[in-house]
């Protein structure tokens, strides 16, 4: 599991848990009406739309929000016209960032990241000036206790999954993101319990930051994080997890 995905779920467990949930549930919906207006509205025949929803669901989404932004994204319902714009740029010390967003006013938002990189010590580059440094990959972490190794190994590799790693009390399965859904349904269908799925960046090679630098790119981080376009923000720091655990909750 890489240093950003850390930080990011010790943050969701020390944050406060409505203003999370309310965050959480504005950005699955965009998601969701996005992959609704690209491939149509019925999950069973679109793929980011399935994991959408699969995402709303884990965050307990009540249904009636569901099928409404399903609707917004079909054109059955009102509701802005998002698009989607990728941002890149550096924290200090070097560390790679890409951020992901959604956004009905380009010009705010892109105001909003370069206001926040500059804030934070970092700086917004051009399109491609990091990109190379990160791979989609799609990532399932299984809980030790859910099964042992052999027998997860067992069902994941014929679906075509690249890879499992042990990280401490969970597996985490690495697959190409177009074997993504066949691997998170041969964990299901072996009767595995996963705690996360997602397709999502991978850095290639990270960068080593420390005391109060890494206080700062962790700042930088939770700034972009916290703003209301933002769907995803990826990093390739590498930060010991004892400062990461110490300041997952700062705000």
């Amino acid at each position: 599991m890489s240093g950003h995905s850390k930080w990011h779920n010790i943050r969701l467990r020390k944050g406060k848990q409505d203003e999370v949930r309310g965050k959480l549930f504005t950005r699955v919906a965009r998601e969701i009406i996005v992959a609704a207006k690209e491939g149509g509205g019925n999950p069973d025949t679109n793929g980011r739309l399935r994991l959408a929803v699969e995402k709303a669901r884990e965050a307990s989404m009540p249904m009636d929000n569901i099928k409404r932004a399903i609707e917004r994204g079909t054109g059955g319902g009102q509701g802005s016209n998002y698009d989607e714009v990728a941002y890149e740029g550096h924290a200090p010390g070097g560390v790679a960032v890409m951020v992901t967003t959604l956004t009905d006013n380009k010009n705010r938002t892109v105001a909003e990241i370069r206001n926040a990189f500059n804030r934070g010590g970092g700086s917004l580059g051009t399109s491609g000036c990091v990109a190379w440094m990160f791979e989609s990959k799609g990532i399932i972490t299984v809980p030790k206790d859910s099964a042992d190794e052999d027998t997860l190994m067992m069902a994941v590799l014929d679906a075509g999954a690249q890879d499992v790693n042990t990280e401490d009390s969970v597996f985490e399965v690495v697959s190409d993101p177009a074997d993504f859904q066949r691997v998170v349904a041969a964990i299901s269908e072996a009767g595995i319990r996963y705690s996360s799925a997602d397709v999502t960046m991978v850095p290639t090679t990270t960068v080593s930051v420390e005391g109060k630098q890494a206080e700062q790119v962790l700042r930088l981080l939770e700034a972009l994080e916290d703003l209301d376009d933002v769907q995803e923000v990826y990093s390739n720091f590498d930060i010991p997890e004892g400062m990461l655990e110490s300041m997952g909750g700062a705000g």
